[in-house]
């Protein structure tokens, strides 16, 4: 995600390494590369000039303290116009009602369905809240079907009926179901339309106005580029929705839909799809993508995710056992689990500030850990339990069993080994405690970038 753009504008950025001081010859050769790094980002035009003028009136206008290069601060200002343009800060969303009714709408193929789940994932497990999704898209062939499959792979109810093609009729009954049965949230699925087709149109904003909804949010594949913008400000005409949701921002995106978008229909943008999995969804945070595009990593969101899947309690029982040297491969394929669903491996990496861009050319599988998973389930419950015991020919066992060889057992055995040692080490500075002050770390939210 954003990785041309990020190595195009760190190249605009050495134009004044080096330089002295800031003058308007370097400024706007610096910006005249800025704004062609954007615009082959598929970031609309009249946004990236403005947006360049913007920053050249600030670079002009600012001294250059001799501590600070003219390089540095280019990049502070591009890094505040950055946040700015995308919104400046997190839009969460309006859950008042009882229920709450979002409402989706979107081309076909944009990823609404999916969509829908994901949401209703999030507000189950983050905001405990007790979401009903709707299944309104009554013209795509297996439309239904795949919401089912989403709401039961989430363990979430679905409302559906089968044959009816009144929306209006089935949202108004699904409401009517929720009250009854103590959902907080109505998550309705619509079926995905051009803003061309008129009949269609008509139908989704005369849904908006039968139920109401506390949010209406635009879903949109990031992937499609300016073609998104444009969608996106013709549904805004006729619906005036509240938010967008870029989908796909983890594929092979320029990123200009999610710098554009902003401008374009002055709507925020409030969440962004990065993977396929249910729990790969992220609220989005203009200051934190704009670190992520000037190469700078995302440590919060990064540490937000870990605390997602740590457990106070599992923490303190691993403790104990860490203590009396009793960590086994039970508890190291736990730890490999929560690591799983904190996201897609290499996207982690690159929340490191300085990892990304040593990485972007690395493949990291995704699958890197199922050999290691495989190895450990080719194991006794007591080989688990008591590691000490696994000899030669249980490692051969061990590795036809797992389809690996001798020495990939051998590997993940030392591993493991070197792993307990150090996890002893630690344990003296409790692991309980040391996890929790992780959350410590979500005070950089509120940090701004330094001054200067």
């Amino acid at each position: 995600m954003f990785e041309k753009l990020s190595d195009r504008l760190e190249r605009s950025f050495k134009i004044l390494k080096g330089e002295g001081k800031i003058t308007e010859i370097n400024v706007a050769e610096t910006l005249k590369d800025v704004r062609r790094a954007l615009l082959d980002a598929d970031v609309n035009y009249k946004v990236a000039k403005s947006f360049t003028d913007t920053v050249k009136e600030k670079a002009l206008g600012m001294n250059v303290l001799t501590a600070v290069k003219p390089g540095q601060l280019m990049v502070k200002i591009v890094h505040d116009e950055l946040a700015k343009l995308m919104g400046g800060e997190a839009v969460g969303l309006n859950l008042q009602g009882k229920p709450a009714i979002i409402l989706m709408s979107g081309l076909q193929g944009s990823g609404k369905t999916t969509f829908s789940g994901k949401l209703a994932n999030l507000l189950k497990n983050k905001q405990k809240k007790n979401p009903l999704l709707v299944a309104c898209d009554v013209y795509r062939p297996a439309a239904i079907d795949q919401l089912k499959v989403v709401a039961e792979q989430i363990e979430v109810p679905v409302y559906t009926e089968e044959g009816n093609k009144n929306v209006i009729e089935i949202a108004n009954n699904a409401i009517h179901q929720a009250k009854a049965n103590g959902n907080d949230v109505v998550i309705i699925d619509t079926a995905g339309r051009l803003a061309v087709d008129e009949e269609m149109m008509n139908e989704i904003a005369a849904l908006k106005e039968a139920v109401n909804p506390d949010e209406t949010l635009f879903v949109v594949d990031s992937m499609t580029g300016q073609d998104a913008v444009n969608t996106a400000k013709e549904f805004n005409d006729r619906l005036d929705f509240d938010g967008v949701v870029l989908t796909k921002l983890d594929g092979d995106t320029r990123g200009g839909a999610a710098l554009s978008i902003r401008t374009v229909v002055t709507k925020p943008i409030k969440f962004i799809g990065t993977g396929e999995k249910m729990e790969a969804l992220d609220v989005f945070h203009p200051e934190r993508m704009a670190d992520r595009i000037l190469g700078m990593g995302d440590v919060v969101s990064l540490v937000e995710r870990a605390q997602e899947q740590f457990d106070e309690e599992e923490a303190r029982r691993l403790e104990k056992k860490i203590r009396k040297n009793q960590f086994d491969f039970n508890d190291f394929l736990k730890q490999i689990d929560q690591i799983k669903k904190m996201g897609n491996i290499k996207d982690l990496a690159a929340m490191i500030p300085g990892v990304g861009k040593a990485i972007k050319d690395v493949d990291i599988d995704d699958n890197a850990f199922k050999s290691i998973e495989a190895i450990i389930h080719s194991m006794t419950p007591k080989e688990r339990s008591h590691p000490e015991i696994i000899n030669s020919s249980r490692k051969r066992r061990i590795a036809n069993g797992s389809g690996t060889d001798i020495n990939e057992v051998n590997r993940l055995i030392k591993q493991f080994d070197q792993t307990r040692k150090m996890m002893k080490m630690v344990s003296g500075m409790g692991m309980a405690n040391m996890m929790k002050g992780m959350g410590g770390l979500g005070a950089l939210k509120g940090m701004k970038m330094p001054k200067f």
